[in-house]
């Protein structure tokens, strides 16, 4: 995938991926989905990101995208603080954690960083 493609719709940017990028995104885009069904999928900074509340601004977003060896799941820095034990085998950002495609996608866990953002973001507004 080129680092400036410029993509109109999520499905378009998926399906640009290398088959085992595409499936990890779609996998991380279930696990989201999975804890909030209603979660609206838009576009941020050239990548998927997905509400979890009605207009939710970036703040009430997580975001994924998809490289040639990894996929990045951008949860929030108050939920990668959170989950910091749980993460340590993963390379990690202030807000976002690499989740590298030779391993299986630890979704529980994934889940459960969903739902601890998606209990933030209700308890603030």
């Amino acid at each position: 995938m080129s680092e400036t493609s410029n993509f109109k719709t999520v499905a378009e940017y998926f399906n640009a991926q290398p088959n085992e990028t595409k499936k990890a995104l779609l996998n991380l885009k279930n696990c989201i989905l999975n804890v909030e069904p209603n979660a609206t999928e838009l576009f941020n900074y050239n990548i998927p990101a997905y509400s979890l509340i009605e207009d939710g601004k970036r703040e009430q977003q997580i975001m994924i995208a998809g490289y040639k060896k990894h996929v990045v799941f951008y949860p929030h820095p108050t939920t990668m603080e959170k989950f910091d034990k749980e993460l340590s085998e993963y390379k990690r950002g202030k807000g976002s954690v690499q989740f590298p495609l030779d391993k299986p996608l630890p979704k529980d866990l994934i889940e459960e960083m969903v739902k601890y953002r998606l209990e933030l973001i209700k308890s603030n507004s």
